[in-house]
Order: structure tokens, then C-alpha cells, then sequence
């Protein structure tokens, strides 16, 4: 009876010595789906696959081989072969080393090597050639936008069970930001083995393999014609481009210079091409439309209007001085030249100074409106806030900047709690001091101003085809200030391209609204802003503009805004082609 029991354990209820003998028979292999290509909003193909192959090998199944026999199939000397086979099978320098897994031996051959290496593998037992993907780009812009691929590493593996080693993981851009969609579901491949481990085909004829789902392609909402022409226009140039569709949130292009070409990071030079990014001056890497928080300049004084106009602190008939400034309690920020006394509107239009900082003023030291400064202050911030400054609007790209808009605790920490006052802040009114905002934020206040009042979250995918829009993408932001204020706004900043600091953007028929900057850089040359939407009716497009060290916002800002507007609203033309290559020859110190 002892015996019986036993047999049965063995035979029936204990599954360890079944699985023991199937895995000595039966060899199963992972199948890898096609990654989701990308297109733009135009359907035009912007990221497509091509085949790669590696050359990989299962440790407990590799016999005895000639390995001067292998290193001459791989095109290797003997002694770059017992290199990489030491380094691979040692688990202190491979982390994800198994016996039992798979493990690369050679990434990215070319259709010539694995023609060369297939023809050889049966003289290898334990070595097989898998088929990977690498990423072709039909346009070599928008890198900061598509990201790339990338073996996984031990955190993405811990993180998420999907991965294996030697996977692939999107990094950077939407190839990390919608990695879920873009991977499809890998499949298995069951093959069986004779006593001596050689191959003979498909376990049960394929019954039981399961295949690999294909994964999403993604409709972006870039224009990828209008992308390349502003990279164009921010050649020899640092600094940014953000174009939003009002109506959408959709982002049309979104400029980072200086630039890279997304090819570099493909294939076997990338880990190179990579470290040579990173040592790069002016680090291209990094994408200052999204992550560079600088200081807004005069792109800022239409939401102190809004906020002005929405506590009542003045009307469209409140006028207030400016002799070249405002000048108080010993106190003078400069202002250039213009009429004196002056209202909401032409102080958009010319961009005065004083009439900021004296509504500025006038609201925080208002004590029959607030108890105090700091309570007066914590309305404003609010109003900020709701306008999406001070916090990250979270667009669809990994590692936005949040800018920064300050609190009653950072100035009582700074100046001491109840010692500061208006005066003490005053430059904040005019976009200075302590306001940080990026590119990004600045565009969304346009798309803002151009919608009258709200914002849809700023996204560079349209829709994940087949899954369709993300619903946190179509709802609908609103400020807390009225929205009859901003046609207001509106009216000053199409006078101040028809009459004011924003002539050049002055184009027939278009009927764009601006706001030119002039962003003080403790660090050296002023920056070049502007931000802008057009038409001032039913708008199509806001933007912002952000040439770093290139002195007033109409030097560079205002140009390279009105082509932008331009060359999406009227289409391509061999004019403005010109025009844009004058201005992408133009250089700026970028110190």
C-alpha cells in the first residue's frame, strides 16, 4: 500500500517530475508583437518598424561547442568572444542572469549577419536567433516628442512583471508615456525536442502556441510639416516652440532647441550616440518646452489684468502714471517710453510697466477689500493657480516642470511673516522675481485668453487608434475669472499687433492677437518672448515663443511666432521658406 501511495504521488498528483519532463522536451519561446507605429495628425507615417535579430541562448540547454568555430561565425576574435561569454554568464555583471533564462549574446544584427549566423546554429545546441524590432523614422525631428526604446533594467523588470531581461521599454516621449499601448501582449512558441535536444518542430503542430498581440498605433496631434519648420526657424538658437490647437488642447508642435535626430538612438551605436547627448553643451536632451522653467517676462501682465478686472481693483476707465516707471516709497522699476496717464487695454498694447505694478499695489495693499497683504496675496495666487501657473498642466510627456508661483509661507519664510508688503514683491506683477513658468504654461494662458476663459489639458496624442481619446483630454478647465474679461485682453493684445510691440505679427486677414517679453536673465542677455493666438475670432492656434539671450521679445519672439502662424493658418509657400531660412541663420549667443 506504501508503494501504491507513493506511485500514485509520483505519477498522478505531483506534477514536478511531468513539468521536469516536459521542459526537457519541449522548448518554449517568447514571441515579440509588432510595436505600434505613430503617425501624425495628418496620417502622414512619422515612426515605423523595422526587423533587427538577436542572437540569445538558454545556459542549461548550451552543450559543449568550438567556440573559435562560434567567434569566427560572429565575425569576432577569439578574444572579444571569451569577453562577452564571461561577461554574460557572470552574475555579478549580468544582474538577470538564469540558468533556466534567456540570455542576449548579440543585439541588432543586421539581415546580413543573421543570414550568416542561421546558416551555422545547428552545429550550437542551446543557441537560437530571436526577432526584435528596431524604430525607422521617416522624419528626423520632434525627438523630444517621440522618445525612444531601450533594453529594460532591473527597476523596470521589479516594477512591472510584463518584462523579461533583455526586453524592450519605450524611454522618453510618448514611446515611454503610452509604452502600454505601444507593446502589444507578447505570445509563446512551443517546440519539441528529441532525447539529444535537437529541434524537431512545433509541439502539438502549433496548437497550443499563442500569438502575439500587436500593439496600438498612436495618432499624434503634432503637425509634423509645422514641427520640422520650427526646429527650422530655432537653428543656432536656444530656446522653444509650444503651438496648442484652443479648441483641443491639441499640441500642433512642440520645438525644443537645440535638437537631435531620434535616429541617433537606434540600433548598436545608441548607448554612444547617448552619452555623447548627455555631455553635449546646451544639452539637447533635455527639453526646455516642457522642463524649463524661466521667468514669463511681460507674457504675464494679461493675467494680472484678468485678476485686476475680476476683484474690481480697476475698470477699463482706471488710469495710472508711468514716468518711464513705476516710482514709489523710493522704489522705481523702469518702463519705456509711451502717453501717461494709462489704461488696462493700451498698457497691453505697449506693455507698460507701471500700470502692473501700481494694480498690483493697489490690490495687495487694499485693506477695506483684505485683511492683509497675505490674505489679499492668497487670493491672487489662487487666480494664478486656476490660469495653470505654479503646477504642472500635465500634458502626455514625461518630466514636465511645474514653473513656480510662490505662497504666503515662501515670502514669510523669505522676508519675515507680516514684514512684506506690495512693494516688497512688486516686480511679480510684471512677471519677474519669483515667477517661473515653462513654455508649455505660456502657450496654455494664449489657448486660455483665445478661448475666453478655459483650457483643455495640452496632449501631443489625438488618439490611440483603436482605443480611441483619453477622456481626461477632453474636459474642459475653467478659470475663476469672468469670461467677458478676456475679450478685454483679447481687444489689448490685437492692439498690440496692430499698433503696439507686436507689428511684425501684423499679417492680413489673420487677425492676430499678441504679447510681446522681455525677460530679465540674471545670468546674462535678456530672453526674447512672445505669445500669441490667431485668429482673434474663432482662434486656430496660440503659441509661445522662447529664445533664450536674444534680447526683446520683437527681436526673435515676435518673428519666429508670426511664420509659425503663418505656415499653419495660409499653408507652405516658397515665401515664407525664405523667410524662415533668414531666420534660422540668424544666430543667438545662447549665454
Amino acid at each position: 500500500m506504501v508503494y501504491i501511495i507513493r506511485l500514485f504521488q509520483l505519477q498522478v498528483a505531483d506534477a514536478q517530475y511531468r513539468a521536469n519532463a516536459d521542459n526537457n522536451a519541449l522548448l518554449r519561446r517568447t514571441t515579440f508583437p509588432s510595436r505600434g507605429q505613430i503617425y501624425d495628425r495628418n496620417d502622414s507615417l512619422v515612426v515605423f518598424n523595422h526587423p533587427a535579430y538577436d542572437l540569445v541562448f538558454i545556459p542549461k540547454d548550451v552543450q559543449p561547442f568550438d567556440t573559435l568555430a562560434l567567434s569566427r561565425t560572429l565575425l569576432m576574435t577569439p578574444e572579444q568572444f571569451d569577453s562577452v561569454w564571461t561577461r554574460v554568464n557572470d552574475p555579478r555583471k549580468n544582474h538577470n542572469f538564469s540558468s533556466y533564462s534567456q540570455q542576449t549574446l548579440m543585439q541588432h544584427l543586421s539581415p546580413e549577419d543573421y543570414g550568416r549566423i542561421k546558416e551555422q546554429l545547428y552545429r550550437f545546441p542551446g543557441f537560437f536567433i530571436v526577432q526584435r524590432i528596431l524604430r525607422q523614422y521617416n522624419y528626423h525631428v520632434g525627438a523630444n516628442i517621440l522618445g525612444n526604446i531601450r533594453e529594460v533594467n532591473d527597476r523596470d523588470i521589479k516594477n512591472d512583471d510584463y518584462y523579461r531581461p533583455g526586453d524592450l521599454t519605450g524611454d522618453l516621449g510618448v514611446e515611454k508615456s503610452y509604452e502600454k499601448y505601444l507593446r502589444g501582449r507578447k505570445g509563446e512558441e512551443i517546440l519539441f525536442r528529441d532525447a539529444v535536444g535537437k529541434i524537431k518542430g512545433k509541439y502539438n503542430g502549433g496548437a497550443e502556441d499563442i500569438e502575439p498581440i500587436a500593439g496600438s498605433d498612436l495618432r499624434l496631434s503634432i503637425d509634423i510639416e509645422l514641427q520640422r519648420y520650427g526646429e527650422h526657424l530655432m537653428e543656432h538658437k536656444v530656446g522653444a516652440i509650444v503651438a496648442i490647437e484652443p479648441a483641443t488642447g491639441e499640441v500642433l508642435a512642440l520645438v525644443t532647441s537645440p535638437n537631435y535626430d531620434p535616429a541617433l538612438l537606434v540600433g548598436k551605436e545608441r548607448g554612444k550616440n547617448y552619452r555623447e547627448l548627455v555631455n553635449t553643451k546646451n544639452k539637447p536632451l533635455f527639453d526646455r518646452s516642457i522642463q524649463a522653467a524661466y521667468p514669463p517676462g511681460s507674457t504675464f501682465k494679461p493675467t494680472q489684468g484678468l485678476i485686476f478686472r475680476q476683484e474690481g481693483i480697476v475698470d477699463l476707465s482706471t488710469a495710472y502714471p508711468c514716468y518711464r516707471g513705476f516710482i514709489n516709497a523710493g522704489m522705481r522699476v523702469g518702463c519705456h517710453g509711451h502717453g501717461s496717464p494709462i489704461a488696462l487695454k493700451p498698457a497691453i498694447q505697449t506693455s507698460c510697466n507701471a500700470y502692473f505694478c501700481w494694480g498690483l499695489k493697489h490690490m495687495l495693499d487694499n485693506r477695506k477689500k483684505y485683511r492683509s497683504t497675505a490674505d489679499a496675496f492668497e487670493v491672487w495666487k489662487n487666480y494664478m493657480v486656476s490660469q495653470g501657473y505654479g503646477y504642472r498642466l500635465d500634458i502626455d510627456l514625461p518630466g514636465e516642470s511645474r514653473g513656480f508661483i510662490p505662497n504666503v509661507a515662501y515670502y514669510d519664510k523669505m522676508l519675515g511673516k507680516g514684514q512684506w508688503s506690495a512693494n516688497s514683491i512688486i516686480s511679480i506683477s510684471i512677471g519677474q522675481g519669483e515667477i517661473l513658468a515653462t513654455p508649455l504654461q505660456i502657450a496654455n494662458l494664449a489657448a486660455t485668453i483665445a478661448n475666453r476663459g478655459y483650457y483643455y489639458t495640452p496632449h501631443v496624442v489625438k488618439e490611440i487608434i483603436g482605443v480611441g481619446v483619453l477622456k481626461k483630454f477632453s474636459q474642459q478647465h475653467h478659470t475663476k475669472i469672468n469670461s467677458a474679461y478676456y475679450d478685454e485682453i483679447a481687444d489689448g493684445m490685437r492692439m498690440a499687433v496692430t499698433g503696439g510691440t507686436c507689428r511684425r505679427a501684423n499679417i492680413p486677414g489673420l487677425d492676430v492677437c499678441g504679447k510681446t517679453g522681455t525677460a530679465q536673465n540674471p545670468h546674462g542677455r535678456d530672453h526674447s518672448v512672445f505669445m500669441g493666438f490667431a485668429p482673434k475670432d474663432n482662434p486656430k492656434i496660440a503659441i509661445c515663443v522662447f529664445v533664450e539671450n536674444a534680447g526683446f521679445g520683437a527681436t526673435f519672439g515676435v518673428p519666429i511666432g508670426a511664420l509659425m502662424i503663418q505656415r499653419y493658418l495660409n499653408g507652405p509657400s516658397p515665401g515664407l521658406d525664405k523667410q524662415a531660412d533668414a531666420m534660422a541663420s540668424q544666430w543667438t549667443t545662447g549665454k
